[in-house]
């Protein structure tokens, strides 16, 4: 289906250059007729018209709200991505929710950059801002910070969305261009964890605008968490809000034991928002959805967290990730906000690397702000030691930027920092080093 100003040409072109899988093209545009193979929009709409009502309501009678609507692929940083299967009712009523949590109305122009194959853009975007009657951009098929920047200037976007490495992209081209953005008033930003300096930089640059954190994945058809505009300062920067209408949530213990309040554990997840399973894979979906003595099925999201007296969820990380250091638990997400607070970091990934002493030892990835000078090893590691120990600080740091071996942090297509890699590369070049 095409609508762009190059109509004549497009057609033309598939005219003398037949493509082999092209079945058939429809023209949503109405003022550029063609005599060849091809229909307008109108014509789609009237071909229902050979439909008998019979056939229809046969249609309509075989969907049920709880069928799979489509297969959702995760993002890949922990393995091969698996394809979660979501229902109508999953991601319609998700995307109701999270509308409903970020006050959004009819009057908003939503600009999402996140990607449609992801659940962020799909369900957070596209079907919450239907669900609300809300106008929605996109404005480029792949993540385009300066594109971005011109939808909101040229549509007047009240509400921005996007993973922390896309604001931080964002906020890097408003500054290089000198352009300033009045009319966005809220948002959400979700995919991985928020540094809570990035959060003011945030608000900040688009003044007055609440940002909302939401968390989520896509096995849950997107958000479970998120916050919300009555929340507490605090809980706003250091939370993910509670839990969205009609969603459980517990944390567990290694056995599956339910903790206290406040003690830290595995999150999971129950309720509408579940996916069916994973796509021909049952072995993957035994492991990720398990019944308890009760019949209710959870998932285990894999993420560290804890749920206070009050229902807010702080997520401190992602189990895999923790670091273990001569037998201590060191979590990367701390050691990444300390070092994102630092006036000339602007943004870090911490890794755990082999060691021959201690097994695994912290290593830091750290891009630094334009136009600033790069703290050394030293510098980085007293920045840490001030406020979290000499343990958590990095033994390794790496400088991710144009001209150094690592020019950008390798990304999944839905923007989070893949971790996997960034460990690989790290312990690829310490042995590099060792043996030179």
């Amino acid at each position: 289906m095409v609508n762009f100003g190059s109509t004549r040409f497009l057609i033309q072109h598939i005219q003398t250059h037949p493509v082999p899988g092209l079945k058939q093209t429809v023209l949503i545009r109405t003022d550029y007729v063609d005599t060849h193979e091809t229909l307008t929009w109108d014509d789609v709409l009237l071909l229902g018209n050979s439909v008998p009502q019979q056939a229809l309501h046969q249609a309509q009678r075989s969907v049920h709200c709880h069928d799979t609507v489509y297969l959702q692929f995760t993002s890949g940083t922990a393995g091969l991505p698996k394809a979660a299967m979501l229902s109508h009712f999953g991601i319609i009523n998700n995307g109701r929710m999270c509308g409903a949590r970020l006050d959004l109305n009819p009057d908003d122009i939503v600009c999402c950059p996140p990607p449609l194959f992801h659940a962020f853009g799909l369900v957070s975007g596209l079907i919450c801002s239907l669900a609300c009657g809300a106008t929605i951009v996109f404005p480029s098929r792949d993540f385009d910070a300066s594109a971005v920047v011109d939808a909101l200037k040229r549509y007047g976007c009240t509400v921005l969305h996007g993973v922390p490495t896309m604001f931080v992209a964002i906020l890097q081209q408003l500054q290089h261009r000198k352009v300033k953005v009045k009319t966005v008033r809220a948002g959400m930003v979700g995919g991985m964890k928020v540094a809570p300096s990035l959060l003011d930089e945030i608000q900040a640059t688009f003044s007055p605008m609440d940002l909302r954190i939401i968390y989520g994945m896509t096995e849950t058809s997107a958000g479970s968490f998120m916050t919300a505009a009555t929340d507490p300062a605090r809980e706003k920067l250091e939370t993910v809000g509670k839990a969205l209408p009609h969603v459980q949530a517990k944390v567990v213990d290694s056995q599956n034991h339910i903790l206290p309040r406040g003690i830290r554990g595995e999150l999971c997840i129950s309720g509408y928002l579940l996916q069916k399973g994973y796509y021909k894979n049952e072995e993957k979906t035994a492991e990720a959805l398990v019944r308890d003595e009760n019949g209710v099925i959870w998932i285990h999201t894999g993420d560290e967290a804890s749920i206070d007296e009050k229902g807010y969820c702080r997520i401190t990380g992602r189990i895999k990730d923790i670091i273990i250091r001569g037998g201590e638990n060191i979590y990367p997400t701390e050691i990444e906000e300390r070092l994102m607070e630092h006036p000339d970091i602007e943004q870090a990934a911490i890794v755990g690397l082999k060691d021959d002493k201690y097994s695994e030892v912290v290593a830091a990835f750290l891009q630094s702000l334009p136009q600033h000078n790069r703290p050394s090893l030293n510098d980085v590691k007293d920045w840490i030691w001030q406020v979290l120990g000499r343990h958590k600080a990095p033994v390794h740091v790496f400088w991710v930027g144009p001209g150094d071996p690592i020019g950008q942090y390798p990304v999944t297509g839905s923007g989070k920092i893949r971790k996997d890699v960034l460990r690989e590369i790290g312990n690829n070049m310490i042995a590099g080093q060792e043996n030179n």
